[in-house]
């Protein structure tokens, strides 16, 4: 990366919940960055006004690119439809929800924006809005034209990355392919490369059943379809270690030796990494053509505009996008 000041497009997410108030705090405490919100400004000074924590707004100039001061934040105005309330949802504001996400993520295509930081969305508002919305995740993939990202957490040095992610937990052994593998493998091992500046990540992959299988006794895919795409990915050059059993995968010794742990599903690797971090970790999409790192939990619609919200996981979502940008190296 040059010596440019970067400059982090923040998407406050769902305007009733906590969202708002993050970046309001994020932007009192400041970083060495540009921090521009893609938002309605009113809905900022809202949250402002409603947490005690005053800030300047400026209209965003792409001409102008120096760090915001605490207590500064540059905006792009994105109008919403219906007056907000914190902690009441109302539907008619998630089509603004999405029009923020689309600014946001083209300016990133662009090269307006370095990196995005994301604040928690109400997927059900979006969906009861007769909008089909399955995520963040997803409909960042699809705007980015990409076919497929991996999810990624980090608390600190864990890294925890998922091969599958919102699946019920019988689809999920039908879900573990070759090919998931392979396409998981690559982009997550891409992207240590050239979004952490890691030359030759070390990728611990775990099995699918306790104790990984114990030898076929209890479950054959990693015998058959987990083990055998390992292999066949060594051979490329692949550092990969496993599959390990999942109850061992996380102790101090072994994670020593990892650079990133893939689970095979949601709630095999994600307890863990938010036991040892959660309001402190962040959600990382891997795969998509620019930096997107988000808050690690929901709208708490109970907690917004009280001024109770724990900003620390959007504080540690815009220094990972920071990290993650000098880390970053050209495509090879």
């Amino acid at each position: 990366m040059n010596r440019r000041v970067p400059r982090l497009a923040l998407t406050p997410g769902e305007p009733a919940g906590v969202g708002p108030e993050l970046v309001v705090h994020l932007a009192r405490r400041g970083c060495p960055a540009q921090l521009v919100a893609i938002a309605d400004p009113d809905l900022l000074l809202q949250a402002s006004r409603s947490v005690r924590q005053p800030i300047t707004l400026f209209r965003f100039d792409p001409a102008h690119r120096e760090p915001s001061k605490p207590g500064e934040l540059y905006y792009v105005p994105v109008s919403m439809p219906a007056e907000n309330e914190f902690g009441f949802i109302r539907h008619a504001n998630a089509s603004y929800v999405l029009a923020t996400l689309q600014r946001a993520a083209a300016g990133c295509i662009s090269g307006e924006f370095d990196a995005l930081v994301t604040g928690p969305v109400n997927k059900a508002a979006i969906n009861a809005a007769g909008i089909p919305f399955s995520g963040h995740t997803e409909f960042l993939a699809a705007l980015s034209g990409v076919p497929r990202v991996v999810m990624m957490l980090t608390a600190g040095s864990l890294r925890v990355a998922l091969a599958t992610t919102h699946l019920p937990l019988r689809k999920v052994p039908d879900a573990i392919t070759p090919k998931l593998l392979e396409d998981t493998v690559v982009i997550v091992a891409r992207a240590l490369k050239e979004r952490y500046g890691i030359v030759r990540p070390r990728i611990g992959v775990l099995g699918l059943n306790p104790h990984a299988g114990e030898e076929g006794h209890l479950g054959r895919e990693e015998i058959e379809i987990i083990e055998p795409t390992l292999a066949i990915l060594r051979e490329e050059g692949y550092d990969l270690i496993g599959p390990l059993p999942a109850d061992t995968a996380f102790t101090p010794s072994r994670l020593a030796d990892l650079d990133v742990v893939l689970a095979m599903y949601h709630d095999q690797g994600l307890p863990v990494l938010k036991h040892a971090g959660f309001g402190h970790a962040v959600n990382v999409t891997l795969g998509l053509p620019f930096i997107r790192t988000s808050v690690d939990h929901g709208t708490a619609l109970d907690l917004a505009g009280k001024g109770f919200a724990d900003a620390g996981s959007m504080m540690a979502a815009a220094a990972e996008a920071l990290r993650m940008l000098r880390g970053s190296q050209p495509s090879t």
